[in-house]
């Protein structure tokens, strides 16, 4: 059973440093969707806010340019990995916000029909921000030597 755990931590210990690279992977593959998302958006901003209008939105001719600029900015932020955890929290607020509205009956299927739940459009959107969310965004990331400045000044 010793050899089991030595190798199951060897195992684990090689590994290890491939978690800042698959953070890599997902910021920059999710954050350059994001951005492209919401550059397309803010070009048919007349679209969206329609459609953000059918969908009940309040003020969508407010909620439109917003949600368009959050997802480009954002998925640029992402990409870089500055500022990560704040732009993963809003860009899940938003994913579980383009759920609710767009998706509500995938939402709801999540445990009676979890296909539906991850065949809807913001799936993949949503585990990725919640992903960066929850694990940040790796060594491989400008935050990382901002956040090294920022303690030497402390």
């Amino acid at each position: 059973m010793a050899d089991m755990f030595r190798l199951y931590r060897r195992i684990t210990s090689s590994l290890a440093p491939l978690q800042s690279v698959m953070l890599l992977a997902v910021r920059l593959y999710w954050g350059f969707q994001f951005a492209q998302t919401g550059w397309g958006k803010l070009h048919n901003l007349v679209k969206i806010t329609g459609f953000f209008a059918s969908l009940n939105i309040p003020f969508p001719s407010f909620t439109a340019p917003f949600v368009s600029t959050l997802e480009f900015v954002g998925g640029v932020l992402l990409m870089l990995g500055l500022f990560t955890r704040p732009v993963a929290l809003l860009l899940t607020c938003n994913m579980f916000v383009a759920y609710w509205t767009a998706d509500r009956e995938a939402l709801s299927a999540i445990f009676s029909d979890p296909g539906k739940f991850y065949a809807a459009d913001p799936y993949t959107f949503l585990f990725a921000s919640l992903m960066v969310l929850v694990f940040g965004a790796g060594f491989l990331a400008v935050d990382t030597p901002v956040a090294k400045r920022l303690k030497a000044v402390e």
